[in-house]
């Protein structure tokens, strides 16, 4: 029995939480204490990741609420000093589409925008890319 315990102790590597380092007890392959422990290790090994695309997104959204609360108020042509006066990122946008004339409009969602002329913009709301197509039989 004496012999069993020692072999025990030289070959036994008492396994720890990643996160917190609490023992762990239960399966072998067990490698979090918990689900929060579980949840704490991923978050902060994701972080930077994440932020990334957190900053991104919200920058769309700011984005897209600028176009917004314009169209709801009536503008349809703007000047581009006024949209970044507003907070505009022009370098954040979802898509773009060319019309067959050749106009080339930005989108962010479903609010687009196009140049004119001297610096002037026309906005407009296009949600039909939003829309499922219907099957033909």
């Amino acid at each position: 029995m004496y012999i069993l315990f020692i072999f025990m102790k030289t070959f036994a590597v008492e396994r720890v939480c990643l996160d917190c380092g609490a023992r762990l007890l239960g399966r072998s392959d067990k490698k979090f204490c918990s689900d929060q422990c579980r949840n704490n290790y991923n978050n902060r090994i994701n972080r930077d990741q994440n932020n990334y695309v957190r900053n991104v997104h919200a920058q769309l959204r700011r984005n897209r609420k600028i176009l917004s609360d314009l169209l709801d108020d009536g503008h349809h042509r703007i000047h581009r000093d006024a949209l970044i006066a507003q907070g505009y990122n022009f370098t954040f946008f979802t898509h773009l589409v060319e019309t067959r004339e050749g106009t080339r409009w930005s989108y962010c969602f479903e609010y687009g925008f196009h140049e004119t002329e001297e610096g002037y913009l026309e906005l407009r709301l296009c949600s039909s890319y939003l829309e499922m197509p219907v099957e033909e039989e």
